[in-house]
């Protein structure tokens, strides 16, 4: 009977806390319904908020507002240091482009002066003094001895050519040509002028083959075996060629004759107008410092051609107007404005040439010390050739056919009567005499120090360079070097013929290293691949693989570039 109201009372505090429980639980409801209603005002709040945020941008994108950030707004260039800095080193390079360019156009035109020159004063004199030993030595009884040296020779051979070509010459009637072509209309005036153009460096390229294959027959060893077929033609070659290319240059100096003449100068309008499409032809196309090398020559060759072309037509227009002094000064503008365009264009033209191809203006530089080197070494005693020929070789410059249309022209417009017009030619040829050594003196001197400048003095010494044995040595080296991934496994060579496992490989070589295509810089010396890419194995970073120097293959020197060398695919 205890027992019962002990049960009771434990059941009695189980209810309670059970009631307890049941009132927290709906404590708790009420409270997160609360929550709830509260945050779903925030939410509320906050969407009215955002509402009003875009309103006020909405408000913000006002004309005046953007007028005002486009001038306030700014930027910092030293973020892209590198791209300005680059750029201004171009402006700077174009601006000096002119003074550059110059520098090597005046030490070219000296250059073809000197060699001008001496067709007219020092090789009349060298031929006469071949002539005289031809005579004397058979009379002294020298049977030792050779009749004539290889340079007298050659002298000889060109004082034979300029007289036959002057006698043939004789029988053209410039007169005539001049009313033949005055009659012509003015654009088919202006195709024939690039047609001679064009023609002039054909021949020009081709004469210079002729003269050096005559200069080579007439002096070559006789002891080797005949492979010629004779003197004789080749001479006959020579003449024709140079009679022919005489008459070219004869008919551009009449077209450019009758431009001057013409009443409204439209056809001299024409012609300069052509000097700047040049410009389109030659800016917005891929050079190479070996491509500019022979534009450079060839820019030098057409200033000094046209300004001989300037004093024929010069010449004839004193002639018809009885050398009045009063017809000169009409002659002077037109030939200043001729040669003011032709610098004009030059300048343009290498400037935007150098600009697109990150070219330096250092370059111009090389080219004068390359010049000079030619100069220099002619006057060693191991020469292989004379300066005339390697100035010839270096801008397409040949003297003759230029120097014989002249003496026709001056012989035709000049007439020598009595005694004191014989002392003025005598007195003229002196003075001819003298500017030349004077000229070729400070050539000299001048030539000298660009060669020491560019220390280009040790390659004097070199011996004259062989064709093929420089073909020779890169078929060998090719042969010799043959890249291989590994020494152990058959190697497949260019025309799929595969090779044995004991085939020797070059040693030193890494075996799982490419070969590396060397990458043109425009910094560096001035050559240009002589062979494909894919044969060269040349680092480029330091030349070396391992402890041995990796071959380079043979590279043509500045120096061995001539006027009319394929350079990078392409002739400018």
């Amino acid at each position: 009977m205890a027992d019962m109201p002990s049960i009771g009372l434990a059941e009695e505090k189980e209810k309670e806390n059970e009631d307890r429980e049941k009132d927290g639980k709906t404590v708790r409801t009420d409270r997160n319904k609360d929550k709830d209603g509260v945050t779903e005002t925030r939410g509320f709040n906050d969407k009215n908020s955002d509402g009003r945020g875009k309103k006020r941008n909405l408000s913000d994108l006002s004309l005046g507002r953007f007028i005002t950030t486009e001038l306030t707004r700014g930027y910092f260039l030293e973020h892209n240091e590198a791209k300005y800095t680059e750029r201004r080193e171009k402006v700077y390079t174009c601006l000096r482009i002119p003074k550059e360019l110059e520098k090597l156009m005046t030490f070219g035109f000296f250059l073809c002066l000197d060699t001008f020159l001496y067709v007219f004063t020092l090789l009349p004199l060298r031929v006469m003094l071949a002539l005289l030993r031809l005579v004397t030595v058979p009379c002294c009884g020298l049977r030792g001895s050779r009749l004539l040296q290889p340079a007298q020779v050659c002298d000889v051979l060109k004082g034979f050519i300029m007289v036959l070509c002057y006698s043939m010459m004789s029988y053209v009637d410039y007169s005539m040509m001049y009313h033949l072509i005055r009659g012509q209309s003015v654009i088919k005036l202006y195709i024939i002028y690039n047609m001679l153009e064009v023609a002039d460096r054909l021949f020009s390229s081709f004469g210079q083959d002729i003269l050096d294959a005559l200069y080579w027959t007439a002096t070559e060893p006789k002891e080797k075996k005949r492979a010629h077929i004779g003197v004789i033609p080749h001479f006959l070659m020579a003449v024709l060629y140079v009679f022919l290319h005489a008459i070219l240059i004869m008919v551009q100096a009449t077209t450019l004759n009758v431009a001057f003449n013409s009443h409204n100068k439209s056809l001299l309008t024409i012609m300069m107008s052509n000097n700047f499409v040049e410009i389109k032809g030659s800016v917005f196309k891929k050079f190479e410092k070996n491509n500019l090398f022979q534009m450079s020559n060839s820019d030098i060759k057409e200033r000094f051609t046209n300004c001989i072309l300037l004093l024929i037509v010069c010449l004839r227009n004193m002639e018809q107007f009885s050398w009045n002094p009063d017809h000169l000064l009409v002659l002077f503008p037109v030939v200043v404005m001729v040669m003011l365009s032709e610098f004009a264009v030059d300048v343009v033209k290498h400037a935007f040439i150098t600009k697109f191809n990150d070219i330096s203006a250092d370059v111009y530089g090389e080219y004068r010390a390359s010049l000079a080197f030619d100069l220099v070494s002619s006057r060693q005693k191991n020469a292989y050739t004379d300066y005339s020929d390697s100035v010839s070789r270096r801008m397409g410059f040949i003297p003759l056919p230029l120097a014989l249309l002249l003496i026709k022209v001056v012989t035709s417009s000049v007439r020598i009567q009595g005694s004191l017009s014989f002392m003025c030619v005598l007195l003229f040829c002196l003075g001819m005499v003298t500017l030349k050594v004077l000229n070729s003196i400070v050539l000299l001197g001048t030539s000298c120090t660009f060669v020491r400048k560019a220390n280009m003095e040790e390659k004097l010494f070199d011996p004259p360079p062989s064709v093929a044995s420089s073909r020779a040595n890169s078929r060998a080296h090719r042969n010799k070097y043959v890249p291989a991934a590994s020494t152990q496994e058959p190697t497949a060579d260019k025309a799929g013929l595969s090779l044995a496992p004991g085939v020797a490989q070059p040693l030193n070589m890494a075996e799982t290293t490419a070969p590396s295509i060397p990458k043109s810089d425009s910094d560096t010396f001035l050559t240009t691949p002589d062979e494909e890419d894919d044969d060269k194995l040349i680092n480029t970073d330091t030349g070396l693989e391992g402890d041995a120097l990796i071959h380079r293959t043979p590279k043509k020197d500045l120096l061995e570039i001539d006027r009319f060398t394929i350079c990078g695919n392409r002739i400018d």
